[in-house]
């Protein structure tokens, strides 16, 4: 009920209002926000219906669009397992309300409006989102080279390899490639973009 009347005295409506940090703990996002795991918040846009909660970790889109009567659906998309890509700003003409953000999150297309009174905060975000999309395409190639590359050194071992491999050698090729699998893993698709945030976002 708090929130609801929080809502109002943001004053939204069908576009949306950039929150300020000191209004999160007002809106519903936060308490879908995963603080006890170092989850932050870096920039929240809110209308009557929906919220978009950008985190160092996620998206977290409250859809109240396509819900049935007042229910609203909760989506959580994170950066490790959802890449960014076309991320456009789209400016207000002479008589527009509102401006858009468009990206898509995997295979989830977004196109928000804002009230284009939030413009300079919007193009922070604009240009958050540009730097994730790049470093997300960038690991995305390094983390295919690994692969390759294990490959490569996969089918030379096995040209080399003969019957009298032993148990303990073929147990060290194993653990050799699990280990390499994990680290090109942890290196390069990467969870927390939460200095790309602190970096863009001048709140």
């Amino acid at each position: 009920m708090f929130k609801n009347m929080a809502m109002d005295a943001l004053g939204l409506s069908d576009i949306g209002a950039v929150i300020k940090p000191e209004d999160f703990h007002k809106v519903d996002s936060d308490d879908y926000v995963i603080h006890e795991e170092g989850e932050k918040i870096y920039f929240l846009i809110k209308s009557k219906t929906d919220e978009y909660c950008f985190t160092n970790l996620a998206l977290i889109h409250l859809d109240g669009t396509s819900a049935v009567s007042k229910k609203r659906l909760l989506k959580r998309f994170t950066y490790s397992h959802h890449l960014i890509k076309d991320v456009k700003l789209e400016t207000a003409g002479t008589i527009d309300m509102d401006i858009e953000i468009k990206l898509n999150m995997g295979e989830q297309s977004y196109s928000i409006d804002v009230a284009k009174v939030h413009i300079v905060a919007l193009k922070d975000l604009y240009k958050a989102l540009l730097k994730i999309s790049s470093i997300q395409r960038e690991n995305a190639l390094y983390y295919q080279y690994a692969q390759t590359s294990l490959t490569t050194a996969s089918n030379t071992v096995s040209r080399c390899t003969t019957a009298s491999t032993s148990e303990e050698q073929f147990k060290a090729i194993n653990q050799y490639t699990f280990n390499w699998l994990k680290y090109a893993h942890e290196t390069y698709m990467r969870k927390d973009f939460g200095e790309v945030f602190e970096k863009f976002i001048n709140n």
